[in-house]
């Protein structure tokens, strides 16, 4: 039925979805429930839409809340949006034709999205700089691995580490690629997010996390040399210098089995001694 409809939609609109530009549109009824359900929605509720696209869980937001705001790039996929909701008679519908990734958000307490792909990262890290309650996101499944994933796991990696001190992340469900159209290449998944800031998180800790996972089956001590200059500018030699200074017990332990407290050691104890070379 869904599949039928977005169809006939995108027809009768000559609209043609670019694939490149993270324009898949779920056509799975009861994927589609489970997103509300878990979106736990209330009338005192304002949720912010992020890649809003004709309305398909649009609709369903906004019939079981105070408000949605609903952002879509895409102008004439927008207008085709508004239109819907006009022949529905759906008023409590914001829809802001703009670049998600640019724009402030207007005031919202959840979020519930299945965002386009492409802009997965600077998303997520844009929303955690807001106030609200938590967000429901579908993201590739990869993605989404990488957001959960605990110190020694195949997909631990640098936003492993930067969510553990942003958020409590719950991966919620696993969602087939043949329940959108156009059908992507690879699986999806359903994440719970609520923000939960447990470590100040500055750029030097970027800057360190990021040179440490570069190389993260090697041990701590390579993987620092070898991207040093991620960190400070300095030569091989100082840099050498510097990483034999920090604790011997974590420059001998493999990157990808750190804890993310370990990793905050690391980075206080480089700035200490770049500071006071």
């Amino acid at each position: 039925m869904l599949a039928k409809e977005t169809l006939s939609i995108l027809k009768e609109n000559n609209i043609r979805l670019d694939r490149r530009r993270g324009q898949n549109y779920l056509i799975d009824l009861n994927i589609l429930q489970k997103i509300v359900d878990y979106s736990d929605l209330s009338k005192n509720d304002t949720v912010l839409e992020i890649g809003a696209g004709i309305g398909t869980l649009t609709i369903p937001l906004a019939e079981n809340v105070k408000n949605v705001i609903a952002i879509e790039q895409d102008q004439k996929i927008a207008a085709v949006l508004e239109k819907r909701l006009h022949e529905l008679d759906i008023l409590n519908v914001e829809v802001l034709k703009a670049d998600a990734t640019k724009i402030d958000f207007p005031r919202f307490n959840k979020v519930v999205s299945n965002l386009p792909y492409k802009i997965s990262s600077p998303i997520t890290f844009k929303l955690l700089e807001y106030d609200f309650e938590f967000a429901v996101l579908m993201y590739q499944l990869e993605f989404a691995q990488r957001m959960v994933a605990k110190p020694g796991e195949s997909s631990y990696s640098r936003l492993s580490l930067m969510m553990h001190f942003c958020a409590d992340t719950e991966l919620l469900f696993e969602v087939s690629k043949h329940c959108f159209f156009p059908e992507p290449k690879v699986s999806s998944a359903v994440i719970k997010l609520i923000p939960d800031k447990k470590a100040e998180v500055d750029e030097f800790f970027a800057k360190t996390s990021r040179a440490l996972f570069q190389h993260k089956k090697k041990k701590v001590k390579n993987a620092l040399i070898d991207s040093f200059h991620e960190i400070a500018a300095v030569d091989k030699k100082e840099a050498k210098e510097i990483v034999s200074k920090l604790d011997e017990k974590l420059l001998m332990e493999r990157v990808v089995k750190l804890e993310p407290e370990e990793v905050m050691k690391i980075t206080e104890e480089l700035k200490h001694l770049i500071e006071n070379r």
